[in-house]
């Protein structure tokens, strides 16, 4: 399980406030920026505040996921992550979210072919377009990996099969500009 722990623990160590893992099927929502007591044409209002983003997979192996985001605004759409910088697409635009290595705790438990991954770091919101765009903020994140190791026909962990069940859930939040 050497390996296989090995490539989730890498895997781990770049994803950060912006995901991993594979969209099936969630159509973006629109942005829409928080209530404000005077209402203001779109493309006129500007907002602060604290934003929250929620990132979920099932997949330990693709690139896309689900995220949703609330707070200044709220949108749900897709995570395409890279090594450093993940590009986040909702309905009206997209931003970049820069993440930083996180620190955190990662065990294995041979016996019941438990991975268990604890990791917190920083991540940066820049470069947004359309209806995001002049979009900035910074914050901290929260990765939590759960993985149950398929076995072999010794009945040892294995290495070499995909898992029984994966989860990743990375919950982030921050001061956001709008």
């Amino acid at each position: 399980m050497a390996t296989y722990r090995n490539k989730l623990f890498a895997a781990a160590s770049v994803v950060v406030a912006a995901g991993t893992v594979a969209v099936s099927g969630l159509a973006p929502a629109s942005a829409s920026p928080a209530a404000s007591p005077v209402a203001k044409p779109a493309a006129s209002l500007s907002a602060s505040g604290t934003e929250h983003f929620q990132i979920m997979t099932t997949s330990e192996t693709a690139r896309r996921t689900h995220m949703i985001a609330d707070g200044v605004f709220t949108a749900g759409g897709t995570d395409v992550s890279g090594n450093k910088t993940d590009t986040i697409i909702f309905s009206g635009g997209t931003f970049k979210i820069r993440h930083f290595a996180g620190h955190g705790k990662q065990s294995f438990d041979p016996a019941t072919c438990l991975l268990s991954v604890n990791e917190r770091g920083n991540y940066k919101v820049e470069d947004g377009t359309g209806t995001y765009a002049g979009i900035s903020g910074h914050g901290r994140y929260h990765l939590r990996i759960l993985a149950v190791a398929a076995r072999n026909s010794n009945g040892k962990c294995s290495q070499r099969k995909q898992p029984v069940a994966f989860e990743q859930i990375i919950r982030a939040h921050g001061p956001l500009h709008l």
